[in-house]
């Protein structure tokens, strides 16, 4: 048995700020599950206080996820069934280090304009590392979560 697909679930006090550095980030898409939405609502399954507006469509009010542009999606739903990451709010704020990260891989030599770009989207530059193996930027998003860009 293989795995069908996978999602990395991350933790957010504002899921859809970090959906949008994060899809910008990587040229993912935003995933758009107001139709789903509306079906619930009508159905009466899901509460209207559950939603919110996002970028001018209904998106669930704790969750939502962006995925690769070129990935299958469900067009019921708009979940995305292949590369994508989730959001989810939690009412915490970020502790100590991350277990876990992304590796963000520029063009070659165009390092310093992706710290650059990411910066005008709201991450910020923890610290510079240059060790045998490599040389590679330490930042944080908005969140604080640190990620690496190569």
């Amino acid at each position: 048995m293989t795995t069908l697909h996978w999602k990395l679930v991350i933790d957010a006090n504002d899921p859809h700020a970090q959906a949008s550095f994060w899809g910008e980030t990587l040229g993912y898409e935003v995933e758009d599950n107001s139709a789903l939405i509306a079906r619930l609502l009508d159905l009466g399954a899901a509460p209207e206080a559950a939603t919110l507006d996002f970028r001018g469509r209904r998106a669930w009010r704790d969750l939502i996820a962006v995925r690769h542009p070129d990935d299958p999606y469900d067009e019921a739903s708009g979940t995305g069934l292949g590369r994508r990451i989730l959001f989810q709010r939690v009412p915490e704020t970020k502790n100590g280090k991350n277990r876990l990260h992304l590796d963000v891989h520029s063009e070659p030599g165009h390092r310093d304009d992706e710290v650059a770009r990411l910066q005008g989207l709201g991450a910020s530059v923890d610290r510079h590392v240059k060790e045998p193996g490599g040389e590679w930027v330490i930042m944080k998003d908005p969140e604080g979560n640190e990620f690496c860009v190569h």
